[in-house]
């Protein structure tokens, strides 16, 4: 049952980033140069007081320096990358073993 379950999760956040990938694409095409919407960008579009909420949850318990050099590095990185690279550990996690034992 857990693994079905990081397979769907892997499935949709791989599909949303599919989905942010075409998005950026139109976007890009419209505008006649590379857009590229960033992770950052895409979670305070979302949901503004979790991010506010994230970066004071990890510079009260692990530190300012956690925060700046390493997830705001993460948070710059296009949404589509960070979502297909989520998305497909999340499915690799997944994957059923019975399978791997036949072949």
């Amino acid at each position: 049952m857990i693994r079905f379950l990081f397979r769907l999760f892997g499935f949709v956040i791989f599909t949303a980033a599919f989905i942010a990938m075409i998005a950026d694409g139109v976007r890009s095409i419209a505008a006649d140069r590379l857009i590229l919407t960033k992770l950052g960008e895409t979670w305070s579009a979302i949901s503004p007081a979790s991010l506010i909420g994230a970066q004071t949850s990890v510079t009260s318990h692990l530190g300012p320096l956690v925060w700046d050099p390493l997830v705001v590095s993460l948070l710059l990185l296009p949404t589509f990358a960070v979502g297909f690279v989520l998305g497909l550990a999340l499915m690799v996690i997944g994957k059923d073993r019975t399978a791997q034992l036949e072949d």
